[in-house]
Order: structure tokens, then C-alpha cells, then sequence
């Protein structure tokens, strides 16, 4: 498996990265072990986590228990050095964890010392914001959102506080790089100028939602991300499930996401369906499994570093692998945007 570089770090990561929040609900841990067995025998070396997982429902119960599937994990076999680990510190909103507290330079030490004990580890290689504090356009909220109650004095204010107390936890070995989430285009340029101001860890990575159905990192975010070393690790790519055909024609499979929480997120919309159609029909023309369609046309984008992907079944996981013999013509791309033209915006 292809592998690629953590923006300007040493790092390498293979450029399918194996998702891990449902380990906890929707998976047991047993399940979530065999998923990583197998994906490190497939050449994926990347896993994703944060320290609010499980999802589906999320709950003060199961808070942390994703990390502690991983940790027991490492604790089984001692292969720690096999696996780029990457989690993230959660921010405000979630009030079971640190009572909702946003991310601040005294959060810092005390979240990441949960999660490496969590992890069974002592140090994280990829340590990630998972939003913003000033708030995130991502997750449906492009519609409505309005940025001009910010403060830039304090945002950068709050960058260059952060950065310093990352820089304190790289000098303590506890983490090896820094990423963002769920960030715009001006949010990541700022956090790369602060770092030069500060000597703080240079971001590497930006986490956003990233797939067919959902392409705002194609303008601004992508030349921030060629231009300044900044790679897309994206989630999602398979739409939550959309993009497969499960959900088409008013199927509602059981133990499914929709089954579990409905909407999707904001996802569920008959433009997303009738965008769903468009791209399955040129995977049936192709001759290609829209599955493996989505991801191959992922790893074609010029600021992609890492697809991350999830499974709650073995057979998701295996299928999913069958990507990597997939070559998509130019006649396939072109159809591909072709169809994004139609359907620019289905969510």
C-alpha cells in the first residue's frame, strides 16, 4: 500500500487509515481487534481515534472506551511500533468529557494523559484539535454560518497558548505531530503562521469531511494544503454509507447508521439520493464497485495524505480493501465530474 508523508514530518502513513469509532458500540472489542489484525496484514500501518468515542449514540457510559479498545490491543500483542497512532483532543460540546471545557493550554496535558492511559501507550504520533473553539462551518452548518462574532485577537492568542503547550508535550515525548480537524482555510493558515511565531509544532494534517457527496475542501482548503504541507486526512469518504447503495430506494438496513440515528447527520436528502444514483451508475457502467470507486477517486486528489474509512462488519472492512486494484480511467473521471456539476451540493 502506497504510503505518504505527515505534512513536513518524518512521519509515514499508508494512505488508507483504519476509523475506529464504533469500536465500543457498535463493535465489540474482540471485533475491533480482528479489524486491526487485519488491517495491518492488508499494509494499512494508520489508525484514527479520539478520545469522545464511540459514536452511536454517544454517551457519558462509553465515553473513552474506543481508546481503550486500541489500548487493549497494544497490550495483547506489543506492536505498538506496527501502528501510526492518531487521536484527538475534544473541545467544547461534549459535556461528559472535561465538562465541555474548550481546548486551552491547560487542557492539554490533562487530555492527553487520559488518552495515553486509555491507549496503553506513552505517546501519541498524531495529536489532533477536533474542532475549533471559535466554532467549524463542517457537519451541515456551511448553511448558517456566520463567523463575525470571532475575535482575532484571542484566536490568535489562544494558537499561540496551544502551540505552546503542545511544543511542552513533543519536548515530554508524549506526542510526535500535531493535526487539525474539522477547520476552514484561514483557521489553518493562522495555526501554521503561529507556529512560526512561536517555535510550537507546525500542524501537519487537517482532518474534514472529504468524499463524492461532500467536496468543499476543493477550493481554499486545497491550495492551503499543496501550497503549505498540510495533507487531508478525510472522513466519510463513503458518505456514511451513501455512497454504497444501501440506502437507496427507502432501504434502511438493519443495525446501519441510518437505522441508528436517522438523518445522517443533515445527510439524508433526496438530493442525496438522486446524487447517489449518478455515481452508482457510472460504477455499473464501469464495471467497478462503487464502493471501491469512491475510495480509488479519493486517492486521486492532489492534497489527499490519508482516506479514513470505518467498518462495523468484517466483510465492510475486506471489501473495502479491494480498493487498491482499482485504476480510474480519465473517461471515469470526467464522468465523475461530470455528475458533481449536477449534483454540486447534495447535502
Amino acid at each position: 500500500m502506497k504510503m505518504n508523508r505527515l505534512g513536513r514530518t518524518d512521519i509515514e502513513v499508508s494512505e488508507l487509515c483504519l476509523g475506529s469509532m464504533t469500536w465500543g458500540t457498535q463493535n465489540t472489542t474482540q471485533e475491533g481487534h480482528g479489524q486491526i489484525d487485519r488491517a495491518l496484514e492488508a499494509g494499512i500501518n494508520f489508525i484514527d481515534t479520539a478520545e469522545m468515542y464511540p459514536v452511536n449514540p454517544l454517551s457519558a457510559e462509553t465515553q473513552g472506551r474506543t481508546e481503550e479498545v486500541i489500548g487493549d490491543w497494544f497490550e495483547r500483542d506489543g506492536r505498538r511500533k506496527d501502528v501510526i497512532l492518531a487521536t484527538k483532543h475534544s473541545g467544547a460540546g461534549v459535556k461528559y468529557v472535561r465538562d465541555g471545557a474548550p481546548i486551552s493550554a491547560g487542557s492539554i496535558s490533562q487530555a492527553i494523559e487520559g488518552s495515553l492511559a486509555r491507549l496503553k501507550t506513552d505517546y501519541i504520533d498524531l495529536y489532533q484539535f477536533h474542532w475549533p473553539n471559535r466554532g467549524s462551518y463542517m457537519f451541515r452548518q456551511n448553511w448558517r454560518y456566520d463567523p463575525s462574532k470571532q475575535n482575532r485577537a484571542e484566536t490568535l492568542a489562544h494558537m499561540d497558548e496551544t502551540l505552546e503547550a503542545l511544543q511542552a508535550e513533543v519536548k515530554r515525548g508524549t506526542i510526535r505531530a500535531f493535526g487539525l480537524s474539522n477547520e476552514s482555510a484561514w483557521g489553518t493558515t493562522q495555526w501554521v503562521n503561529a507556529a512560526e511565531r512561536t517555535g510550537g509544532p507546525r500542524v501537519s494534517t487537517i482532518q474534514n469531511e472529504y468524499s463524492l457527496m461532500c467536496r468543499m475542501y476543493d477550493t481554499d482548503l486545497a491550495e492551503v494544503s499543496v501550497n503549505e504541507d498540510v495533507g487531508l486526512l478525510s472522513f466519510s469518504p463513503l458518505a456514511v454509507g451513501l455512497l454504497t447503495g444501501k440506502y437507496q430506494n427507502g432501504q434502511i438496513p438493519d443495525g446501519s447508521r441510518m437505522a441508528l440515528n436517522g438523518d445522517l447527520g443533515g445527510r439524508k436528502t433526496e438530493r442525496a439520493f438522486a446524487a447517489v444514483d449518478a455515481y452508482l451508475e457510472i460504477a455499473k457502467k464501469h464495471g467497478i464497485n462503487p464502493v471501491h470507486m469512491a475510495l480509488a477517486w479519493c486517492m486521486t486528489r492532489p492534497f489527499m495524505v490519508s482516506v479514513i474509512f470505518g467498518a462495523t462488519t468484517m466483510g465492510q472492512l475486506d471489501q473495502a480493501l479491494g480498493y487498491v486494484d482499482v485504476v480510474l480511467s480519465d473517461e471515469i473521471l470526467a464522468e465523475i465530474d461530470a455528475a458533481h456539476r449536477q449534483h454540486p451540493m447534495p447535502y
